[in-house]
């Protein structure tokens, strides 16, 4: 019997790898094992078409180079060698012609999606690798990119023989950077653009609350030098946004920087208003932003009818003079500028009656049909649905864009969110807990999330998400929030992570809520057993200890992580070590100030306009059942 079975398991397992040869995220829509193997050798030829642009090739370099092989850009294929071949379909280039002779099936093209593309891996007669990435665009093609990535690291150079057909349901997949509190450092915010272009996400917009030239310095120049202290609550110097936008460039982030210019955008006795704002963008354009947004949320929302139709010729005379000065017919597409992303006054449409959501899109419905218009959704924290979705596109008479409050933790400033979705969903206390993301969500051309303060612990969630919006009826909840544990921080501290990740959050794990209350049954009996409990809270101080070393890793990205997570990450250690000690009966145990250490601290931004201060707050990690046992175990123990 356990014969059979064995092969039974082999038998599956085959079908399985015949069926889905790689494992990559976002998951592919569809990966056909074409048959045979291919080596790669230690020279790639990359052979791109006029098509293709200079940061897709910079791409493909990168990725040969840095799993070591040698990159030779070229204008012709080299027989013998393992060729990169980079095209447009439809282009008869040499990348589009190959596709033609390997008779791969061109139906993705036709399908209404975003970035559609293939990706080929064959082999010659010699059983060399021949590669081929065709997108409907070069944006596309630099998507194919992060998939041939993914086959990389598996570290092999005798690569199964296989072709992609794949594309993006939702088209602007990515960050909001909305959230009330200190804004990310250029280098969290240029790290996250990496990490999204290894994960086909393109839009990072930037309205950071708290940055003082995106509202209250609205229409004045970004300065040129700031203070350490400055610096420290989130300042930007043009020189640091220069560096920023250079790496959403080479990216293929689109970083749209937000204005918010508040009620002076309906204020009719202030008819300056939107060429102070074009003076401001074309500021930002001499930084490098090539897209832009407009917000005038939390200002209170209008409903007289002159108003609602002021706003809405400001926003069409605002998109029709960007139009007018960068996307002229001889502009070249690196100079030309992409719509405007709106954020309106009502995101909330369930904030006034039907009636006045109704008037109020429909106002918005005489823009230019280009341009983004954002909800939340019914409310503040909805999760994306198709209900709130159609009830707006009534109203508007097109798509909406999706602002997504999720895992923003800015109203749970002490918490940390780094599990799956749903689990996420069920901590969040704003969040509807039983919110399940449809297979089918219809409506939206854009999706973006409002993250956590702490932009790398985000990626956790922003990972899950990405995988969601390329492929809706594909997402795995549990397998995508495995899968972004090692692409968070790498197979070298993805157990690590995995174990602690349910202490970091303020719930506890459940398992540790049942040896608590064992423990606890069996102590008021007069019969203790703390090995169980004993055995998971030194899992739990080891988990700890081994992420601790991210703090001296030569990966600038584990750095930043460390960063983040620190306050909780050491208060939980020392959560950990003291329930040990106790547990384990030893007398002269410390008890550490969980309230006020300043290991556990961390700084966050209060207030709004003149009056924004840095305060500090104390990390929260098993705050509902681990820490009140450390108290009873005090009580207990003394």
């Amino acid at each position: 019997m356990r014969r059979l079975l064995s092969l039974l398991f082999a038998w599956v397992s085959l079908a399985l790898f015949a069926q889905n040869p790689y494992t990559i995220y976002p998951v592919p829509h569809q990966q056909e094992l074409t048959g045979g193997v291919a080596n790669v050798t230690k020279q790639v030829i990359i052979v791109a078409e006029t098509g293709i642009d200079a940061p897709t090739i910079a791409r493909a370099m990168e990725i040969v180079v840095e799993h070591g092989m040698t990159a030779v850009v070229t204008d012709r294929i080299r027989k013998g060698e393992t060729n990169l071949l980079l095209g447009v379909n439809g282009s008869r280039g040499v990348a589009d012609k190959q596709v033609g002779r390997l008779k791969l099936q061109r139906d993705v093209f036709a399908l209404p999606k975003y970035d559609r593309h293939i990706l080929s891996i064959s082999a010659d007669k010699r059983g060399t690798a021949q590669i081929v990435a065709v997108g409907e665009n070069t944006d596309a093609t630099f998507c194919a990119l992060a998939t041939l990535e993914q086959i990389f690291d598996l570290g092999q150079k005798t690569l199964p023989c296989v072709t992609f057909y794949d594309y993006a349901d939702i088209q602007n997949r990515g960050i909001i950077e909305g959230y009330y509190g200190v804004p990310y450092s250029a280098e969290v915010t240029k790290d996250l653009f990496r990490f999204m272009a290894r994960y086909k996400m393109n839009t990072y917009m930037y309205g950071a609350k708290s940055d003082p030239y995106h509202s209250r310095y609205w229409a004045e120049p970004y300065p040129t030098e700031i203070t350490p202290e400055q610096k420290r609550i989130g300042y930007l110097s043009q020189e640091m946004l220069r560096s920023i936008t250079s790496v959403a460039h080479a990216t293929k982030v689109n970083f749209i920087w937000a204005i918010h210019p508040g009620t002076a955008f309906v204020d009719e006795k202030k008819p300056e208003t939107i060429g102070n704002i074009m003076k401001k963008f074309e500021s930002m354009y001499g930084l490098g932003v090539r897209q832009f947004g407009v917000f005038v949320d939390d200002v209170g929302v209008p409903s007289d009818a002159a108003i609602l139709k002021l706003g809405a010729d400001r926003l069409t005379e605002l998109q029709q003079q960007m139009d007018a000065t960068w996307n002229r017919p001889e502009a070249t597409p690196a100079d030309t500028v992409k719509p405007l992303h709106y954020v309106p006054q009502l995101y909330a449409y369930s904030w006034v009656s039907a009636q006045r959501a109704n008037d109020f899109f429909q106002a918005l419905s005489h823009t230019p049909n280009k341009v983004n218009i954002y909800i939340t959704g019914a409310n503040v924290w909805s999760v994306p649905n198709n209900y709130d979705l159609r009830i707006v596109k009534k109203s508007l008479g097109r798509d909406t864009s999706w602002w997504w409050n999720y895992p923003c933790n800015d109203n749970d400033v002490t918490k940390l969110f780094p599990m799956d979705m749903y689990a996420n969903f069920r901590d969040e206390t704003h969040i509807d807990n039983l919110a399940h993301l449809v297979p089918d969500l219809t409506g939206t051309n854009t999706l973006i999330i409002n993250p956590m303060q702490q932009g790398e612990v985000s990626k956790i969630a922003l990972f899950s998400v990405a995988d969601y919006t390329w492929n809706q009826a594909g997402f795995n909840n549990q397998q995508s929030w495995e899968a972004a544990l090692p692409a968070v921080v790498g197979e070298k501290y993805a157990s690590a992570l995995r174990k602690i990740a349910p202490y970091l959050r303020y719930y506890d794990a459940d398992a540790t809520s049942y040896l608590i209350e064992n423990y606890k049954r069996g102590a008021t009996n007069g019969n203790p057993n703390p090995r169980a409990l004993i055995a998971e809270m030194q899992r739990v101080e080891e988990g700890c200890q081994v992420l601790k070393t991210m703090q001296s890793s030569s990966n600038a990205s584990d750095v930043l992580f460390y960063e983040d997570v620190r306050p909780w990450l050491l208060k939980l250690e020392a959560m950990a070590h003291e329930t040990i000690q106790r547990l384990q009966g030893e007398l002269d145990v410390e008890a550490v100030d969980l309230e006020s250490d300043e290991r556990f601290q961390f700084e966050i931004l209060t207030g709004l306009g003149n009056e924004i201060a840095l305060s500090v707050r104390t990390a929260e990690p098993s705050g509902q059942v681990l820490r009140p046992f450390i108290d009873w175990l005090r009580k207990e123990k003394k």
